[in-house]
């Protein structure tokens, strides 16, 4: 079950995919945070969702907002994929120890060994403020995240 709205969303601290150390809290008091989990890069729908963040991060990334994508793929996999579909946000690996942030939002899949589409938007005081979470087949709107925003 995905931790719930008003609660304080759980520290983490990944790799990018350039192995660079990315935590949440460094962005408490400065940045509202969009965490956008995902199951695997190259897939078809993953591929969908995060190129969609893409198209809108002019109005979803700036001084106020940081878009973070995390899913269960090692940082090198992340690089090539971020290189590939052109992104220029954190794709954040919680490869190992395997979905253990992904388990911490309630939104790792066991059978699978993935996290599903979960995302959560976290207000500069780190308290989870809007969330959404489609099960894997299922592709999010990232129009709704901007709507979320607004309303911070």
């Amino acid at each position: 079950m995905a931790i719930e709205i008003g609660t304080e969303a759980p520290d983490f601290e990944l790799k990018n995919q350039h192995g660079e150390l990315v935590r949440l809290s460094d962005f408490r008091g400065d940045k509202n945070v969009v965490v956008v989990f995902y199951p695997f890069a190259f897939t078809g729908v993953c591929t969908g969702e995060v190129c969609a963040i893409q198209k809108e991060l002019p109005r979803l990334q700036n001084d106020e907002v940081q878009v973070l994508g995390v899913s269960n793929d090692s940082p090198f996999s992340q690089r090539i994929f971020a290189e590939q579909e052109g992104l220029d946000f954190p794709l954040l690996s919680d490869f190992w120890p395997h979905g253990e942030v992904s388990r911490a939002y309630g939104v790792f899949d066991g059978t699978k060994g993935c996290a599903v589409r979960g995302t959560f938007v976290i207000d500069k005081a780190g308290v989870v403020r809007w969330s959404v979470v489609n099960g894997l087949p299922d592709a999010r709107d990232e129009q709704e995240y901007l709507t979320a925003l607004g309303a911070l």
